[in-house]
């Protein structure tokens, strides 16, 4: 499938949404960064942002809850040093530009000479459409849909005693203006699915959870994904239905490809990030160039996959997204970072520069990260372990991003035993170090998978949609807490 979006007609819906109505022109723009510069900065942003939100729960057959809302605001940040001053506003208009931009100034010294180019536009790229989603379905239609994924859950197992099903989405409309001339914007649709299913037996229940998204409209969730995330759900309960009481030690364990990524974004992600770096926070501190992990392993974080749910054609500084090689071979190559973090590291960006909103600072985030795929057959690596446990999905977890240490509850896993799995089991919890664990992965499978689009980041208060993915891991001698 082939994106196209005419940069002219993308930048020029932006600007109607964000300036026009508000009769800011450019050049307005441009004064209120002269007015800033007048004093000493090393640099100035304008975020503006409009974004429309919906979400449709579903439970007992019935729309337990519907939401809807508008929210617009511009932040207004500037940079001298590592000082950074940040004012924002729920007004887009000039007077409140002003009273932001004079705001910032707090951080600056005086006698600044620098004046803002000429406001120039960036250069962007195509990796999703600038739909509006919410737009893409009638609001009858959309609770048919939720009713339908319900009936699918039912219709697969009698013993479904309860099925809650949500759907949002939301239409962002944002724009950059820097105080070095650039000025870039884009359109970034977004939707959720999710399914949670309980099952009762005997008086024992077990619930189950499933669900996807992306940068697309709601003709992506078809009879064939709904289906498929009523039986993921389903099955995920029944297998929990069934699971002993999962045993407690130092054991071999195999992680799932796709969503057990997760693991990998938290105990290891983070402390890829620039600031923990830069301030020396993180255990990955000072390291390019050393060997932070098992020969074979390859790790990226990559915001220019198409429609991911973690993608972005523009980072939230105007820069465009790439794909950055963390660590390959086993051996740590660059972190993540945004214009504050490189310029203050002297390394490039890697225009990872992410916000909650027009609200808060951007600061250095994960977009999709994930590991590349090795060489070893799933069944191979499975047959491979005497003793251990195989975790196909993760509820969960804790993680300390200084010294990497973490704990995750599966939500469902099972038993290897003589090469082979055997039963399933409940209540495991993987605990470990980050930074060890990677030392520890002994084999890589070859089937590389992303999750299905639902993952939620939070750092410093602010939350961001990212994606996660791996292949089928070994790792040897990882503690597990147990329930048995």
């Amino acid at each position: 499938m082939t994106l196209s979006a005419s940069p002219d007609t993308l930048f020029n819906t932006a600007q109607q949404i964000l300036l026009a109505p508000h009769l800011i022109e450019t050049i307005e723009i441009e004064r209120v960064f002269n007015s800033m510069l007048a004093h000493r900065l090393d640099y100035a942003d304008l975020y503006f942002q409009y974004t429309r939100a919906e979400s449709w729960s579903l439970e007992e057959g019935i729309v337990k809850s519907g939401s809807f809302s508008i929210d617009q605001g511009v932040g207004v940040r500037a940079v001298s040093g590592e000082k950074t001053a940040f004012a924002y506003s729920d007004d887009i208009s000039l007077n409140a530009l002003q009273s932001a931009a004079q705001a910032t100034r707090a951080i600056a010294s005086s006698g600044g000479t620098n004046t803002c180019p000429l406001l120039h536009r960036g250069s962007r790229r195509d990796i999703y459409l600038p739909n509006d989603p919410i737009a893409s379905l009638k609001d009858a239609d959309k609770v048919a849909l939720l009713e339908k994924l319900e009936g699918y859950a039912r219709a697969l197992d009698p013993r479904v005693v309860q099925v809650m099903a949500g759907l949002a989405g939301e239409y962002e409309v944002v724009m950059v203006a820097r105080s070095d001339g650039l000025m870039n914007a884009d359109i970034r649709p977004l939707v959720r699915l999710s399914i949670t299913v309980i099952i009762e037996s005997h008086g024992k229940r077990e619930q189950g959870s499933a669900g996807g998204g992306g940068r697309f409209n709601y003709s992506y969730f078809n009879d064939e994904m709904l289906r498929k995330y009523a039986a993921q759900a389903v099955h995920q309960a029944v297998v929990n239905l069934d699971a002993a009481p999962a045993p407690a030690g130092n054991m071999t364990v195999v992680l799932g490809n796709g969503w057990p990524g997760i693991l990998l974004h938290e105990a290891i992600g983070h402390g890829l990030e620039g600031d923990f770096n830069r301030k020396g926070s993180s255990s990955f501190s000072g390291r390019i160039g050393e060997r932070v992990a098992a020969k074979g392993v390859n790790v990226v974080d990559d915001g220019t996959l198409a429609n991911r749910r973690g993608s972005l054609q523009m980072d939230d500084e105007g820069n465009p997204t790439q794909c950055t090689t963390l660590i390959e071979d086993g051996i740590l190559k660059g972190y993540l970072q945004d214009s504050l973090n490189s310029r203050l590291m002297g390394v490039p960006l890697t225009g990872n520069a992410r916000r909650e909103s027009y609200a808060h600072i951007p600061m250095p985030r994960m977009t999709n990260t994930y590991m590349l795929a090795g060489d070893k057959n799933p069944a191979e690596i499975i047959a491979s372990v005497k003793h251990g446990l195989y975790a196909v999905n993760f509820a969960g977890g804790q993680v300390d991003i200084t010294s990497g240490k973490f704990v995750f509850s599966t939500a469902e896993a099972y038993m290897i035993e003589d090469g082979k799995i055997t039963y399933p089991v409940k209540g495991a919890t993987l605990i470990g170090n980050g930074p060890d664990v990677l030392t520890r992965i002994s084999m890589i499978g070859n089937d590389m998978a992303l999750d299905s689009g639902v993952g939620t980041c939070g750092k410093e208060g602010q939350s961001v949609p990212v994606g996660v993915g791996q292949p089928t891991l070994k790792i040897d001698g990882l503690t597990v807490g147990g329930t048995a």
